[in-house]
Parts: C-alpha cells; structure tokens; sequence
C-alpha cells in the first residue's frame, strides 16, 4: 500500500491510503489530482533508508509544488524562507537551544522566551 494526496490548485484537500491500481482506475469527479507521496520521508530524508519522496509527506492544507516536486506546509511568518534542500520553513534568527521554551514574535523577527 501506498499514500496518496489529492492536491487541488497547488493545496493538499484529501490524504489517503491505497494501491496504485485503485488510483489508475478510480473514478473521480472530485477536481484535483493524485500524488503518490511517502509516509517515511521527512525534510527531503527517507528515515528508513530508501529513497526520499516529494520531500515531506503530505497533509491536508499542504501545499504541493509541481517546479520543486515537493510538499511543504504554507508559509508560517513573512519573514520565514523556504529551505530548498528540505522544503521547511525556516525563520531568520535560529531559536535558541536551551531548555526555555519560546515563541516567534514576527514584528521583531526574534524567538521571544515564554513563562
């Protein structure tokens, strides 16, 4: 069995499970398209050693980039860019690594600590 995205002008709408016969042969009036994508692949890395697929896995309100061939989720923040080698969001200012827990604060582009 495989997974397979149905992604609609560019956004994933529908994820499911199936064999690519049901796929080939699947009637559907439902606009879109369907793209195999894998479970194991995350951050452009097969996390059982195989060969990565489509970059991440997909999930519903995903977008599917047809030039990168790759899922990624919808930008988070302005200032976030798009690592190419992964398709991840990244912010500008890493957060820091510590045991503090922080949230992004866009106005000053900054992770700012929570208490």
């Amino acid at each position: 069995m495989a997974h397979f995205a149905k992604v609609d002008q560019g956004k994933v709408i529908k994820v499911i499970v199936a064999e690519q016969d049901y796929i080939d042969n699947l009637i559907d009036t439902v606009p879109g398209n369907w793209i195999q994508t894998s479970y194991n692949t995350h951050v452009g890395v097969h996390k059982n050693g195989g060969t990565p697929l489509r970059k991440n896995f997909a999930g519903i309100g995903m977008i599917y980039d047809q030039i990168r061939d790759a899922f990624y989720e919808q930008q988070p923040y302005p200032s976030w860019t798009l690592n190419e080698d992964t398709c991840v969001w990244q912010p500008p200012t890493s957060m820091p690594n510590d045991d503090k827990m922080y949230a992004w604060n866009e106005s000053t582009t900054t992770w700012d600590a929570v208490e």
